[in-house]
Formats: C-alpha cells, sequence, structure tokens
C-alpha cells in the first residue's frame, strides 16, 4: 500500500512539473510539454551550478548537449560526411555520391542562441544529411564560436570567414559546387547570421560568386522590441520563453545580463533614447509592417523615459550585422532571393514576418512559409525521439524550396 502510494506521489509531481498549458493550435502539445520539461530541468541545474560557482550555465548546458546529442562523423552509402575547416572555422561537409558532377551548395548555421548546440548534433546531423541526398548537394555546417566564451562580433566573423570561404573559386572547386547555384541557411540564431551575411556579401562588389538564395528558418533579427505581438502572445510558450531570448542576446553582446529586466520592460527603447533615430524606430515598427491577423488586439509597449545607461553600455543592439532587421533598404535590396520560415507560436514569428515585409518593399522576391501549429525549434525536431510532424512537415517543405529554387 505504501509503494502504491508512493509512486502515486511521484506520478503526480512528475505530471505536475510535465504538465503546461499550451495554446490549442500547437502541434502535438503532450510532446512540446515532454520536451521543455527536459528543457527546463537541464537550465535549472544549470542555473544552480552557475550560482554556486561551479561553472558558467552555458558551459554544464553544452557540456549535457554534447554528451546526449553529438555524434562522430560518419559516411553512409548515400553520403560522404567529414569534419573540416572552412575559413578556419570548424565545419561539417556532407558530400552525395554519385549524381550530376557539379552540385549544389549549402552553407548552414546552426541556432542555439548563439550559445549553445553544434553543427556536430545529431539532430543537425540528420538535417544536413538529408538535403545533401534529397537536393544532391554538398552542404557545409558551420561551428562557430560560442558565448560566454566569444561574443560579438566573434559569432558574425567566424559565419563571414566561413561563408567567403565557401564562395572563393579552390573550394567550389575541390568539392565540384556550382557556382551559380550556392545558398546561405540557418535556423534562430543562425538565421540571424545566414542573415548578417547575406547583407554583407550582396555588397561587396569585389566577389566574383555570390549567393543565389538566403533560406532563414524562424531567424532572430532584433532586439529592441520584446513587445512585438509575438512577444506578447508566446512569452509563456516553450521551449523558446521571452526571459531566455534577453538573456540569449544579452550574452551574445558580451552585456550584463543583470539589463535582463530593462530589456524586459522595453527601457532600452525609450522614446528618449537619442541613438534611436525615426529611421531605426520605424524599421521594426510592426504596427506597420505586420499583416492585421497577427497584430490582433495587442498594442506597441514604448516607454516615455528609459534607461539612458543600457544604450551606452551596449551599444551593439543597433549594429545592423547583430540587428539584420535594422539594415538600411539599399543593402536589403541586393540580397539574394529569400525563403523565411516562421510559426505561430514562437516569440520570434514577427522578426521574421517584419524581415519578410522590408525584404518585397526592397524589391527581394521572398517565400514566406508560416506554420500555425508550429513552435520554435520545431524543425530540427523532426527525428527520433521527438518526431514532432510540424517538424517533419517544416523540414521537407524547406527542402523542397531549395530544390525548386537552387
Amino acid at each position: 500500500m505504501r509503494l502504491r502510494l508512493a509512486v502515486a506521489v511521484l506520478l503526480s509531481a512528475a505530471a505536475y512539473y510535465v504538465y503546461l498549458p499550451l495554446p490549442s493550435g500547437v502541434s502535438e502539445p503532450w510532446k512540446l510539454m515532454l520536451l521543455d520539461a527536459l528543457f527546463r530541468s537541464f537550465m535549472q541545474a544549470s542555473d544552480v551550478a552557475h550560482a554556486l560557482g561551479v561553472c558558467h550555465r552555458i558551459h554544464l548546458l553544452n557540456h549535457v548537449v554534447s554528451w546526449v546529442e553529438e555524434i562522430e562523423a560518419r559516411s553512409c552509402p548515400a553520403v560522404h560526411v567529414t569534419d573540416t575547416a572552412l575559413g578556419g572555422v570548424p565545419t561539417r561537409v556532407f558530400q552525395p555520391k554519385g549524381g550530376k558532377q557539379l552540385k549544389r551548395g549549402v552553407i548552414y548555421f546552426h541556432g542555439g542562441g548563439w550559445a549553445l548546440c553544434s553543427g556536430r548534433m545529431r539532430s543537425y546531423d540528420h538535417l544536413c544529411r538529408k538535403m545533401a541526398e534529397d537536393l544532391d548537394s554538398v552542404v557545409m555546417s558551420v561551428d562557430y564560436r560560442l558565448a560566454p566564451d566569444a561574443v560579438f562580433p566573434a559569432q558574425y566573423h567566424d559565419a563571414l570567414a566561413a561563408s567567403r570561404a565557401f564562395l572563393s573559386a579552390e573550394l567550389l572547386e575541390r568539392y565540384s559546387i556550382d557556382p551559380e547555384r550556392v545558398c546561405v541557411s540557418g535556423d534562430s540564431a543562425g538565421g540571424n547570421l545566414a542573415a548578417a551575411v547575406a547583407q554583407e556579401l550582396s555588397s561587396d562588389d569585389a566577389l566574383t560568386v555570390n549567393f543565389k538564395l538566403q533560406a532563414l528558418i524562424y531567424p532572430v533579427l532584433q532586439a529592441l522590441d520584446f513587445y512585438t505581438p509575438s512577444y506578447q502572445q508566446n512569452r509563456d510558450v516553450p521551449i523558446l520563453y521571452r526571459p531566455i531570448m534577453a538573456r540569449y542576446w544579452l550574452q551574445y553582446l558580451g552585456a550584463d545580463t543583470s539589463l535582463e529586466p530593462l530589456l524586459l520592460a522595453n527601457n532600452h527603447s525609450s522614446l528618449d533614447q537619442p541613438a534611436l533615430s525615426s529611421s531605426i524606430r520605424s524599421k521594426l515598427d510592426w504596427t506597420a509592417l505586420l499583416p492585421a491577423e497577427r497584430r490582433k488586439h495587442f498594442q506597441p509597449v514604448v516607454r516615455e523615459t528609459g534607461s539612458p545607461r543600457v544604450m551606452g553600455e551596449v551599444p551593439q543592439l543597433i549594429d545592423v550585422r547583430a540587428a539584420p532587421l535594422l539594415a538600411e533598404q539599399g543593402v536589403l535590396g541586393r540580397t539574394p532571393k529569400a525563403y523565411v520560415m516562421t510559426c505561430e507560436f514562437d516569440v520570434l514569428r514577427d522578426d521574421g514576418l517584419m524581415y519578410v515585409r522590408r525584404l518585397q518593399d526592397a524589391g527581394v522576391a521572398v517565400t514566406s512559409d508560416h506554420y500555425e501549429d508550429g513552435f520554435h525549434g520545431c524543425m530540427v525536431f523532426a527525428y527520433l525521439p521527438m518526431m514532432s510532424k510540424v517538424g517533419w512537415r517544416s523540414m521537407n517543405n524547406y527542402i523542397h524550396w531549395l530544390d525548386q529554387n537552387l
């Protein structure tokens, strides 16, 4: 009897910890709850270790991720897989066996808040392997440096160096890549790096080869407004909570994480901030850039007075290399044809949708691929153990778009 009671108590406690009220439209809510419970457990353990001075919370999280997820470079009958360096940056290369003599080429930047994950993770390995096989494409997955050991612009510089090497005549010839069919892509923080790289290289007249496409998967593109409709609607939706995104930004920019409450209150973008011109504000004015069905009933949160010291301490908040949504129209107009995936239940949804509108206004052809049942990170959860249906659907649609356009 006591054993049954103990088991019942434990199961009840576990159910209480796992259960989380989710929007009714989200795909497979129980799978997302279980995934979130696992992530929360790791994050809470890392916070305790950080508070005790054992190690930085990010180091512990990355150690766990590496132990659970990272796999060796293993080839298969369809794809040859090797680890190398691209522009001095560690990179995993996926080369299809057979197929056409000249291959398509994709350089890919993984997500993880500029602080977590790796192209050697099982989920990214599966994704890039499938891309290489389905597209008959050489895929290069880049392991840029991570926070807190490296901060902006280190990650950007790694992405740029790897991209320049990827576009070099020597590398294209070595891997038999067609210079007319190359793409830059990435998800989340990797989508941020892909967008920033596309902007920089599209404006470089010295390059003889440039990207044909940019494919951005739920990208993070700005840190001035934490009250967009998607930030308000999805603040408590896993796996990317609103405070966590603010913390990732501060870690990436090498700023004091004690500034997090000021960012979350939009105190850093108040009207009394001299660094924020009307031109900058217009580039993320979601009341003008988002369609009515995404604005819904939400209202902007703009402080009359705020905390001027934030911009003084973190001027990188308005650096377009960190926040590609703030780029000038002329810069956007030179970037390649774009694909932007967004998910309804994602705090970053409106970053992507505003970028779609700004690209379109600049004359760039854009495919906006929105998932009404999607959540942040869903595409990399297409495989076991989660096997998300929306993840599998979004991954196949992403690869299909590349196949049709690259």
